[in-house]
């Protein structure tokens, strides 16, 4: 007997927008087919209550390990449901019940409900056929980077920065699996080194939580918030937005909407590799990034079948690039029973130390020294 699940419904199309709106307890209406780790990772972070998807959160192509992270959070997922539910009122009130879904008492759309166990068995399935998607992928990048070696042989045209990025370090910061985390573990150096700050696009919203806007935000403004935009662009930051090669940049029209401005950077690949691109072209001494794609899997969950672009960026970066992905998995201290003893006697001695100074511990020191006296005389 499944147990009942309720909240309100928050829907988009688009997942990476939908994280903007959710509340915590919210059932969150998407079409999102092979759900991806980091959707997964902010939905969690969002607190939803279910997450109701009218396509296949796991279609098998590959490993993408989104959906088994929602499921292992006690997040309720809901598979295949009725297209016609993405046009519900947002903010309607759903209860679901086993496969059933339930709006004021009324059945209005079923699906496929994913359990653990479910999963688990087409993922060791999925692993079987690995080496078959894997080979495809490579002979895709393979020919793919024939077509786009013009990112590593010639020189795009940059857009004029006011940022001077020139002998300066640059911290390139990507919407990627574990970049919070990742955020957070290279605070000191970004407080010690002064980094000139390059947010990709929905990566400025968590540069935002951690208490830093960036100098630079360049992408297709696709998954950033309107708030921190605003604000972004209010503290001048610079926004650059990827354009393709022949010029069109389907990003700038949202920013006009929001009554912003931006220069265009027109080149090949990824808003990602745009961006590592314009730190290096622009005379970044060293590139840091975070939050970056360098897996398959990644590329995979991204819809892309090979990742060209990406392996002739980082040819022409070369050691200049630091990859700090996955550096909060590095290295987690923990106190050892030597440190906290010598933390607690830190804390206790000066203590101590007032009581002591103490006109009335003294009395009741005095006190105590002759209650013993008046035993031991009385023994």
């Amino acid at each position: 007997m499944h147990e009942i699940t309720a909240g309100r419904i928050c829907r988009d199309r688009r997942t990476k927008q939908l994280i903007h709106r959710l509340r915590r307890g919210d059932v969150a209406l998407v079409s999102h087919p092979d759900l991806d780790s980091v959707v997964a990772e902010d939905l969690i972070r969002c607190g939803v209550s279910a997450v109701l998807n009218t396509e296949r959160s796991f279609t098998g192509g590959f490993c993408t390990p989104g959906p088994r992270m929602l499921i292992e959070a006690g997040v309720v997922m809901l598979d295949r449901v009725d297209g016609e539910m993405l046009q519900l009122r947002e903010g309607a009130r759903v209860v679901i019940r086993g496969d059933q879904v339930y709006l004021g008492g009324r059945a209005v759309a079923q699906g496929h409900r994913l359990t653990l166990e479910g999963l688990k068995r087409r993922m060791g399935a999925a692993q079987k056929r690995r080496s078959h998607r894997l080979e495809a992928f490579v002979d895709n990048t393979l020919r793919f980077a024939r077509r786009e070696k013009s990112l590593l042989l010639e020189e795009p045209n940059l857009p004029r920065l006011k940022c001077d990025l020139k002998g300066r370090p640059a911290l390139v910061v990507v919407r990627g699996r574990n970049y919070r985390e990742d955020i957070r573990a290279v605070r000191s150096y970004v407080l010690e080194q002064d980094p000139a700050i390059v947010a990709v696009d929905g990566a400025a919203d968590a540069l935002a939580e951690a208490g830093w806007l960036p100098d630079v935000l360049l992408g297709d403004m696709d998954s950033v918030s309107d708030e921190v935009l605003r604000r972004a662009a209010n503290c001048g930051c610079e926004l650059v937005v990827h354009a393709y090669p022949d010029g069109s940049a389907p990003g700038l029209n949202r920013l006009r909407d929001l009554g912003l401005s931006a220069s265009r950077f027109c080149v090949l690949g990824t808003s990602e590799d745009a961006a590592l691109l314009l730190a290096h072209l622009a005379g970044a001494s060293l590139i840091v990034a975070v939050g970056t794609h360098t897996d398959p899997v990644e590329f995979l969950e991204k819809g892309r079948p090979g990742m060209a672009s990406t392996v002739l960026v980082r040819l022409r970066i070369g050691d200049r690039l630091v990859d700090a992905k996955g550096v909060s998995q590095l290295y987690r201290t923990r106190p050892r029973t030597g440190e906290v003893l010598l933390l607690l006697a830190a804390g206790l001695a000066p203590a101590l130390a007032v009581l002591w100074l103490s006109p009335s511990f003294s009395l009741l020191l005095r006190l105590l020294a002759l209650h013993v006296r008046v035993l031991t005389a009385g023994g």
